[in-house]
């Protein structure tokens, strides 16, 4: 129709039908815009069609892999979502949120996510060393309120830097839901709560650190921990979440199950979500922290927790939102411990994508395998959470069977 126009114009030109050849060269050039115009929405509509075709026969393709890897593994649920540069370009829930009912798992559903959890800690933590209010090479025990020091290394000082990397030579020995497990004023055992290396000469992951990391947190800070949580990082990226279950929605929380070997049967973990109410009557700001589990009590959507691994990303900011510096989040990043690759509750690992290195943090607890893993100079990265399966770790003990294989499909699919 549009060329039909332009030869209709050129020949009334020719048989003087259009005196004026300037008006002759405005009309044609108007029909020509026109003309390429529209050419050039066909060609973008062709394309778009092209996409979202392919795009199509990528989730049916991944869909259909995934739902073979939980057959294969007996996963009772899982929540997957892939971020490319700032946006989810899929995002999907599989399987069931509670065995008992049959109910289906939905992607803004809540996990408590387990130790992905220390990686907030720390954001709060650099939050309070970009606001100078802390130093990461602040003597822990002048920042606490009682001495933290190696019993075999008296002299040696345990910074805040390597309580975040595992530095510490702290242990878990005496447990981590209490400070008291190393005050000397409260437990005469406080001696058996450490490694028999001097603090910042090895790694050792212990979760008694981001516990006690979360206690300064709250000290330096003024707010209670699962506030300042909310306040400083879930409430200004726009997302839903927290570590203290009783201000949350618990018709969201997803059933975490243990696999019994034994039984061959998948028991529900009751303690995942249980209620605070009861401790915080008693609490001790800067001291009782450990009952919100800074160490791996956040809930989280798998979405939104894909939404907050951008932040990380992109060195500290998220469409045009920044809650801590660029220089403070490649601190996060920047591996400490070569053989764990290991910074401040981030670790890089090679084993998950092959030729790639990932950044991010993993999580086991009550049954449940996170993972949530990004490649921030190619800009892409990958959240994958299941409630419970029967799995092993056949390529380390980072990142298990199970999230090793959707991690796989999902990489294929839709960023290689």
């Amino acid at each position: 129709m549009v060329e039909g126009a332009v030869v209709a114009v050129r020949a009334a030109a020719g048989n003087g039908h259009l005196k004026n050849a300037t008006n002759y060269d405005v009309n044609y050039i108007t029909i020509m815009k026109l003309y390429n115009r529209f050419r050039a929405t066909l060609l973008g509509t062709f394309l778009l069609f092209v996409a979202l075709g392919v795009h199509a026969q990528r989730v049916s393709r991944a869909e259909t892999e995934i739902a073979a890897i939980m057959d294969q593994y007996q996963a009772v649920g899982a929540a997957v979502a892939v971020v490319k540069d700032e946006k989810i370009i899929y995002s999907h829930s599989f399987g069931m949120k509670r065995i008992e009912t049959g109910e289906p798992l939905e992607n803004d559903d809540l996990f408590r996510i387990a130790s992905i959890s220390k990686s907030f800690v720390a954001t709060g933590i650099l939050q309070l060393v970009d606001a100078g209010k802390l130093s990461l090479d602040d003597d822990v025990s002048d920042l606490i309120g009682f001495r933290i020091r190696n019993p075999n290394f008296p002299d040696s000082v345990i910074t805040l830097r390597m309580i975040l990397s595992h530095r510490s030579s702290i242990s878990d020995r005496n447990g981590y839901f209490t400070l008291d497990a190393f005050n000397p004023e409260k437990n005469p055992d406080w001696g058996k709560a450490y490694y028999d290396y001097a603090p910042g000469a090895g790694y050792r992951y212990c979760n008694l650190n981001f516990n006690l990391a979360g206690a300064i947190l709250e000290k330096y800070s003024g707010e209670r921990f699962d506030r300042y949580i909310a306040d400083h990082i879930i409430k200004p990226l726009g997302l839903y979440g927290g570590y203290n279950v009783d201000e949350l929605d618990s018709a969201r929380f997803v059933t975490l199950y243990e696999y019994d070997g034994d039984g061959r049967r998948f028991v529900p973990a009751d303690e995942a979500y249980r209620s605070r109410a009861e401790a915080l009557k008693t609490y001790k700001p800067g001291y009782s922290t450990p009952v919100f589990s800074p160490t791996g009590g956040m809930k989280i959507s798998v979405r939104d927790l894909a939404r907050y691994m951008v932040i990380h990303m992109n060195y500290g900011q998220a469409n045009g939102k920044r809650i801590f510096s660029a220089e403070s989040s490649h601190a996060m990043q920047a591996v400490l411990t070569p053989e764990s690759g290991y910074g401040m509750a981030l670790r890089t690992i090679d084993n998950l994508i092959p030729g790639k290195s990932m950044t991010g943090h993993e999580g086991v607890a009550y049954g449940l395998y996170s993972a949530m893993y990004f490649q921030p100079q190619e800009r892409f990265g990958m959240v994958v959470i299941t409630n419970g399966c029967n799995t092993g770790f056949t390529h380390g003990d980072v990142i298990n069977d199970f999230l090793m294989a959707v991690y796989d499909c999902l990489y294929r699919n839709f960023i290689q």
